[in-house]
């Protein structure tokens, strides 16, 4: 459902899903896997619902046997559900291809019940939804348990919880995962759980080191890059696999590697991913130029500078316009329309221009057109201001000195664009208070420059 009412990209989403299920019933798999965000609204509209529920039934309902048999208590698995058991054993469900999904944060439970949209979907019978938990103190993972032959696959699960409140959990041992009672060596161990992979913060990200290592494949969902080749993770000794979205909500570098979805086969212990790349998703091409980096072709001091600067813009997009109908040849099933997303570091002196006018050249060839530019531009550094050496990163200062102004109030300062937010107690004068300001994520090769929104401060390093 991501960007539905797009003129251009609304129906993006529901092609490439159709396209997912399609490749399940050309590929004949057993189930399919979700790792969450299924939806991209926590209350997706009734169009969004409708064509997932079509695309569904259309791939997922048939005469097909089911050749795998769940062994644990279903009860258990799915007891947050009114149909406490897997779909395809449902008298009055006819399923060929069973669907397994965690929740994600964007389709998340919400409200006094804590439903989701993926709960709309179990009820109807057309997903099992696992890995929930009502808990917010401890949790435990009581793993899905399916057979087939003498395969056997232990499937573990955590819908999304914010990312703080899992990581304390993990901190305290208050999450546990159950393992078969029989042999459980024996069991191919299979986790799908949707958290920030990537370090976001000290706590807003969960470390693969705090899963269990009795595992063998982690499923990572959430991060919208695909870096679906499993990766060995050389201190817990199990796979991990990250197939990223399936089709691009952001125009920033992850989402331009390649969309893939992955064909797993598990025999015994072991596995084999297989990458199928998926045709629909429409081409998306990035790239970063840095003007003061091409001193022969323009400066800042030259005459007409901004025309030159546009020029040369404009042949770095059409270059990427070309690209992407060379690649677009012979696949009748890429969008027409691809998405471009051109940096511009315009530091040294370089002036914007009007990003709007440049997109209009575009509007009838790109899917994005108000969207192609994109103007940064970095700070320079100066050796000493007013004789100060650079303070070294993460140092606390000291506010020696505010000037009175009318409000009283130092609403903000600002660190090369970073805000800090200052408050002290109410008194009857503030002079010669000293008001302490933490610097936290400041470059080591960045002096630091404080303004003040209202009046004039001066800065000491602390001694204490």
């Amino acid at each position: 459902g991501y960007l539905e009412k797009d003129a251009i990209r609304g129906n993006d989403t529901f092609v490439t899903f159709d396209e997912i299920m399609k490749q399940a019933v050309q590929n004949e798999v057993d189930f399919v896997l979700l790792g969450g965000d299924l939806f991209h609204d926590n209350k997706p509209s009734r169009k969004t619902m409708h064509c997932c529920m079509e695309v569904m039934r259309k791939y997922c309902m048939g005469d097909r046997p089911i050749v795998f048999e769940i062994l644990s208590d279903q009860a258990v698995n799915f007891s947050h559900s009114k149909f406490p058991w897997v779909n395809y054993l449902d008298s009055n469900l006819n399923i060929s291809i069973p669907v397994f999904s965690v929740h994600g944060n964007h389709d998340d439970p919400t409200g006094a019940d804590g439903l989701c949209a993926i709960d709309l979907l179990s009820c109807a019978g057309l997903i099992n939804h696992f890995g929930r938990s009502r808990s917010v103190e401890k949790l435990e993972i009581s793993p899905v348990l399916l057979k087939k032959g003498n395969t056997r696959i232990a499937l573990y699960g955590i819908g999304s919880i914010p990312d703080e409140r899992l990581y304390r959990m993990f901190i305290n041992n208050q999450v546990t995962m159950l393992r078969p009672r029989e042999d459980e060596d024996g069991w191919f161990n299979l986790f799908v759980i949707h958290q920030n992979r990537s370090k976001h913060g000290a706590t807003n990200y969960i470390p693969e080191q705090f899963l269990d290592d009795f595992l063998d494949l982690v499923v990572w969902g959430h991060e919208h890059e695909c870096k679906i080749a499993p990766v060995r993770n050389e201190q817990q000794l199990f796979y991990v696999t990250q197939p990223g979205s399936s089709v691009i909500t952001s125009l920033s570098p992850g989402e331009a590697v390649k969309k893939h979805i992955g064909l797993l086969r598990v025999k015994g212990k072991k596995m084999n991913l297989q990458k199928i790349p998926l045709q629909t998703v429409r081409q998306f091409f990035i790239q970063d130029v840095t003007l003061s980096e091409h001193p022969d072709l323009f400066s800042p001091e030259q005459p007409n500078v901004m025309l030159k600067v546009m020029a040369f813009c404009q042949e770095k997009v059409e270059e990427m316009l070309e690209e992407a109908e060379r690649q677009r040849l012979g696949n009748s099933l890429t969008p027409e329309k691809p998405l471009i997303r051109l940096r511009v570091d315009y530091s040294g002196g370089f002036e914007a221009f009007n990003t709007m006018r440049f997109s209009q050249k575009f509007v009838d060839q790109v899917a994005n057109p108000k969207e192609i530019l994109h103007f940064i531009r970095h700070r320079e550094a100066k050796d000493n201001i007013k004789g100060k050496e650079t303070p070294p990163q993460n140092e606390n200062f000291v506010i020696n000195h505010i000037t009175p102004c009318r409000s009283k109030t130092v609403k903000a300062l600002f660190v090369f664009g970073t805000q800090f937010k200052i408050f002290w107690m109410k008194t009857r004068s503030i002079k010669g208070m000293k008001v302490i300001v933490r610097i936290l994520h400041l470059p080591s090769d960045v002096q630091s420059r404080l303004y003040k929104a209202t009046g004039t401060l001066s800065v000491s390093e602390k001694n204490e």
